[in-house]
């Protein structure tokens, strides 16, 4: 469903094939698995330090030394980590996947489901920096046209109004929760009860600023192993798309937003 440009790359890198998507569907889950789900540039590498902070919070007898990507490992790729090595519960993983290319046991077993979204102007642009950064990506033209790519959902992981109205409309058929930024909405949805000290704690380590300099948290790993051309945390801040998009621009995207989004309700503000 979805069309953008892949560099080539040597056969050892290309790991996930439509075969093995299409075997996760059937894959068997564990009742007390949580996934967490987010179209590419939504808060991935922000929501993998809060999850770590908070799993670290809950149980500190089960902390690992290892980078936060291995922690939350994406359930699609196993580039990077073996997401089903052996693990205590509950064991959490990563995906950008959209609702229908899910594993079925996680409706089944009604499993926990956190969604992650963000304004998708600021995606957009993200996103844009990102396809730059990715050598297995193809980098944009012009951002102009990356604009117009992202409207027509012929970007990395396709449309994001198709992905975030697949997740609303399958909202009363999962246990999901839209992460809209209160870590304690987020605890007691998991089940987990901590102190209001670690709470903070939690807050204060996920900062932009600190996550920047952790290198269990900012991906510079992948720098390292020339994935990316460069770092791919810019800036941390919300509202970056007005640096980039023209008047014309955001007129346009408004008007395809309220096309596309007409009969769905969002129930959060970017502004």
């Amino acid at each position: 469903p979805y069309s953008f440009t892949l560099k080539e790359r040597p056969p050892s890198v290309f790991v996930t094939l439509p075969k093995d998507l299409d075997a996760l569907l059937d894959l068997e889950l564990r009742p007390t698995d949580v996934f967490v789900v987010t179209y590419p540039k939504s808060g991935t590498v922000w929501m993998q330090q809060i999850l770590v902070q908070i799993m670290d919070a809950a149980h500190p007898e089960q902390a690992e030394d290892l980078i936060n990507r291995n922690r939350v490992p994406w359930v699609e790729d196993r580039l990077f980590d073996e997401p089903f090595r052996d693990r205590p519960d509950p064991r959490y993983f990563g995906s950008h996947l959209p609702v229908d290319m899910l594993p079925r046991d996680v409706k089944n077993k009604n499993l926990k489901v956190v969604y992650v979204w963000r304004n998708p102007r600021d995606v957009l642009v993200s996103l844009y920096h990102f396809s730059e950064a990715w050598v297995f990506l193809e980098s944009p033209k012009s951002f102009e046209d990356f604009f117009q790519d992202f409207l027509n959902g012929d970007v990395y992981m396709g449309s994001w109004f198709d992905h975030v109205r697949g997740y609303q409309a399958e909202r009363d058929r999962l246990q999901i929760h839209f992460m809209k930024g209160e870590v304690e909405k987020l605890c007691l949805f998991l089940g987990h009860s901590l102190t209001e000290e670690q709470m903070d704690r939690v807050v204060e380590t996920s900062t932009f600023n600190n996550m920047k300099v952790n290198p269990k948290a900012n991906y510079k790993d992948l720098v390292e192993k020339e994935r990316y051309s460069k770092n791919t945390m810019r800036k941390g801040v919300a509202g970056d798309w007005k640096n980039h998009f023209t008047v014309a621009q955001n007129e346009r995207f408004d008007q395809v937003f309220k096309e596309k989004m007409r009969d769905v309700s969002l129930s959060c503000s970017w502004e």
